[in-house]
């Protein structure tokens, strides 16, 4: 007599969830976006979760934490302009020459205020920068409420 067996071919088999990969940072996190935003000009469809990598999100949702930035006034049109100048190339200007100095300051400092929301949604994930908040405990020993 045979054993018995769950039954295999009718039991509902659940397609998993891909594994979402967070950037490491924001500068490959907006190389990432700069790359299909130029795939999408010069005609390619994108399609989510078709990729090598299934990302945390959409280039859309990149470029919206750079709007609200530009609505927030953290960042002006000459870091729009550097962000896809150099996005569009697929490299971060090179402090090293004379000529892109001014660009890579531009850039860091786009780049930086950038990495803050993306971290918060989860989109990129990584070190802390030393700008970001930490909690202090308070001294013991002493009343808080001033008695």
């Amino acid at each position: 007599m045979p054993s018995a067996a769950p039954f295999t071919a009718r039991t509902p088999r659940f397609a998993q969830a891909p594994q979402h990969v967070p950037f490491n940072n924001g500068e490959e996190a907006w190389f990432w976006t700069m790359s299909a935003l130029v795939a999408r000009r010069d005609g390619a469809r994108i399609a989510a979760g078709k990729g090598l990598v299934t990302r945390p999100c959409e280039p859309d949702d990149i470029i919206k934490c750079l709007d609200r930035l530009y609505r927030q006034r953290r960042i002006d049109l000459t870091h729009a302009r550097i962000l896809r100048l150099w996005g569009e190339r697929g490299t971060a200007p090179d402090p090293r020459h004379l000529s892109e100095k001014r660009d890579w300051a531009i850039w860091r400092e786009a780049i930086d205020r950038l990495e803050f929301p993306l971290r918060v949604k989860g989109i990129v994930v990584g070190k802390k920068s030393a700008l970001e908040g930490s909690v202090v405990a308070f001294p013991s020993g002493g009343s808080v409420s001033g008695d």
